[in-house]
């Protein structure tokens, strides 16, 4: 770590040109989560709808929008539609709608289903993607 380790003096860093990088925006939203990218496209819009122009920056430290991102691979439609009410016509993967939830816990060698009233989450009117 830069603080017990200086990097001035730490070999790692000796062949590394580090470049300070400046802009100036408008709002600068920190994390390309579904919240960040949310909070972008809503403020876009937004200024878009006031005729206003604004720059907005997200800024993510995995190497892609979202890395950090976790996925049970299953979407609730609801906030993506408010984005974009035209999601599906523009190709939003929501084909497959989930017809059941089932969890389970597993140990080394078997299995104990938990009964549905006892499961913590309904995908009910959710989709798989």
């Amino acid at each position: 770590h830069y603080t017990m380790i200086d990097r001035a003096t730490d070999e790692r860093w000796q062949d590394v040109d580090m470049e300070r990088y400046a802009d100036e925006v408008d709002v600068a939203i920190v994390g390309g989560g579904p919240a960040g990218l949310a909070a972008a496209i809503r403020l876009m819009q937004n200024a878009e709808r006031e005729g206003a122009e604004i720059r907005v920056c997200v800024i993510e430290k995995g190497a892609e929008i979202g890395s950090h991102t976790l996925s049970g691979a299953v979407i609730e439609p609801g906030p993506l539609l408010d984005l974009f009410p035209d999601a599906i016509e523009r190709g939003a993967p929501l084909k497959t709608p989930v017809t059941q939830d089932k969890f389970s816990i597993l140990s080394k060698n078997s299995w104990l289903d938990i009964p549905e009233l006892l499961i913590p989450m309904k995908n009910h009117g959710n989709y798989i993607v």
